[in-house]
């Protein structure tokens, strides 16, 4: 069980508590000291728009929104929170639309001990080492504008970041914002399993951090179940500097996982529904899998969006949105499959229809939605940020993957606007499964990737590979990436081209 439950436990007594502290009287969370809470909902996913907060495609109103971001409960505010921040937010059923609670917490804070690929620290390309935890960056990952440039190639190690994100079946983290440490060095936070616990030595180890308790020494939280913690238990390590063998040394060590709050919180509530997102942590079976740690069953009534039962496994991303049952497991109504978004699209725009909710780059139709994540990063910083902020030859990243309805060629599940450069030569990008092959040219989503002696190729791995050497291993359904310049609607000649892995 991991950090998701943790949090929603957390949540649920949190809204305990203001409904015991509150004035009204309605028995909605938040509104009554009387016992007999009736109902609670809880929403869990990314921030992917503000004007309020928008969860996913839900927005809420935060006006009397009691907020808790980064372990601080009594300064936070929306102010602390950012697109791509994980969230949960806790509210009256019947007044859908207004958050009662907003809580948020990184996955990870702590220096960047590698990047992949790293053969060594057993990382692929596209991971990173985070205070010993394995951080995946993928096109679900949003980066501040801190780090420049703001993508993978903007990180560093011994760079001090926080990183929000979901984790997933192997106890690693998928990234969904990256930024710079607010702490530095001194705001050390890590999530996880104790393993190899040595109470005598006062030490144990999350993934491939070791910890060491006992030379601070450690604060343990007194709402650990027999008043200390043991191997297997969730937990939430802070710590302000390492030791010479690269371990943390922890100053507080508290619960953060089954058993923070006794079960019967859940008791307070005659209903409690719940929408989570993540990724499929265990999975036994179509009716029994966890999504990010917390239990879920599916039934003959459940509708599947973007699949069906046969799609779900291990380290599948999906929505889930449902009622708890008396064993606090929730019961899907609905089961929303999330596929990967392999296509990236960097160009400027050639058409917008913020009524369709549409957009055209490069001649590729996008589909904008109450889902996509949007983050206006020119010098505008436009907030709330939608589509109809967007201008004909305004300069976009859009990623996103195939439209599942056939309305557009692709589904956006980000769109972020930037300045547009002064000299656009080189600055297009292009990142999709290959149509057809022509050597020397090749097709990407309708796009003609023109190439000449100019170009440099490149492998998986990102080592230079000759002309002739690429054409003769591209093949239909290749994932390839290419940046360019744009000579036609439909038109790039690239500079760059590289093969990439799937996220």
């Amino acid at each position: 069980m991991n950090k998701l439950i943790g949090k929603v436990i957390l949540t649920l007594a949190f809204a305990i508590a203001l409904a015991g502290c509150g004035g009204g009287s309605s028995g909605g969370p938040g509104g009554g000291t009387q016992p007999g809470i009736d109902r609670l909902g809880v929403r869990s996913g990314t921030v992917t728009g503000f004007g309020s907060i928008i969860v996913g495609g839900d927005t809420f109103d935060v006006d009397m929104a009691e907020f808790e971001v980064d372990d601080d409960s009594s300064g936070s505010s929306q102010d602390d929170l950012n697109i791509g921040d994980t969230v949960i937010v806790t509210f009256d059923p019947a007044t859908p639309g207004v958050a009662q609670t907003v809580f948020s917490d990184d996955a990870v804070e702590g220096p960047i001990g590698g990047i992949g690929p790293d053969l060594d620290k057993n990382l692929q390309a596209g991971q990173l080492l985070v205070a010993g935890q394995t951080v995946t960056v993928d096109a679900e990952t949003s980066f501040d504008d801190r780090i420049q440039p703001a993508s993978f190639d903007g990180l560093a190690v011994d760079d001090l970041v926080e990183v929000n994100g979901f984790f997933d079946a192997n106890g690693g983290i998928r990234a969904t914002r990256i930024e710079p440490s607010q702490g530095g060095i001194d705001g050390v936070e890590v999530h996880g399993f104790v393993e190899g616990l040595d109470t005598n030595a006062q030490t144990f180890s999350i993934n491939a951090l070791d910890v060491d308790y006992g030379t601070e020494p450690a604060i343990i939280d007194d709402s650990f179940p027999n008043g200390t913690f043991a191997n297997g238990d969730f937990v939430e390590v802070k710590g302000t500097s390492f030791g010479a063998g690269g371990e943390l040394l922890a100053t507080k060590i508290e619960p953060d996982g089954p058993g923070v709050v006794d079960d019967g919180t859940f008791d307070n509530f005659d209903e409690v529904e719940l929408e989570a997102e993540g990724f499929i942590t265990r999975f036994a079976s179509a009716t029994d899998f966890d999504v990010s740690g917390f239990p879920v069953t599916t039934t003959a009534g459940t509708v599947f969006e973007g699949g069906d039962a046969t799609d779900l496994g291990p380290n599948v991303k999906v929505e889930v949105d449902g009622d708890l049952n008396a064993a606090n497991v929730l019961v899907a109504t609905k089961v929303s499959i999330r596929r990967s978004n392999n296509v990236r699209v960097t160009a400027l725009v050639d058409e917008v229809d913020a009524t369709a909710g549409t957009l055209v780059v490069l001649g590729i139709e996008i589909t904008v939605d109450a889902s996509t994540r949007r983050e206006d990063k020119s010098a505008a910083e436009q907030e709330p940020f939608g589509l109809e902020h967007i201008n004909v030859d305004d300069y976009v990243e859009v990623r996103g993957g195939v439209d599942p309805s056939g309305n557009s060629d692709l589904l956006a599940s980000l769109l972020e606007r930037e300045d547009r450069p002064n000299d656009m030569e080189g600055e297009t990008e292009l990142r999709g499964f290959v149509d057809s092959v022509s050597q020397p040219s090749f097709v990407i989503a309708g796009v003609t990737i023109e190439t000449d002696g100019n170009t440099e190729f490149r492998d998986a791995n990102d080592m230079p590979m000759s002309a002739n050497d690429f054409f003769n291993a591209l093949q239909s359904d290749d994932l390839v990436d290419v940046q360019g310049t744009e000579t036609g609607q439909t038109t790039l000649v690239a500079e760059e081209v590289e093969f990439e892995a799937e996220d």
